[in-house]
């Protein structure tokens, strides 16, 4: 059984008991939270296809943990001009443990 869901603008294959990283979540740390947007459902032989989500389908998390990911440096440069900018960032993430999957 797996499903597919978006969230944060991205879109992550889930199966029960997997953990992912996706775009930071507001909640506490062991919260269970609903995941409603669900763009494909599969219980082994069949697959629901969503127009563009599955209605009724749910997927429903704990959070784990809040933590930023690793930094990505951005580096700009114009030769022979004396230009150069480095910048950074850390973008802010939720760990999530898939419990169920429902349709």
């Amino acid at each position: 059984m797996y499903a597919v869901i978006k969230t944060g603008g991205k879109q992550y294959k889930v199966t029960p008991g997997l953990e992912v990283d996706v775009e930071k979540i507001n909640g506490a740390i062991g919260s269970e939270i609903q995941l409603s947007e669900v763009l494909l459902f599969s219980d082994g032989d069949n697959v629901k296809v969503g127009q563009p989500l599955v209605t009724g389908a749910r997927v429903t998390a704990k959070i784990l943990s809040q933590k930023k990911a690793a930094k990505v440096t951005i580096f700009k440069k114009i030769r022979r001009h004396g230009y150069h900018l480095k910048k950074g960032h850390r973008q802010n993430l939720t760990r999530l443990l898939i419990d169920t999957i429902s349709a």
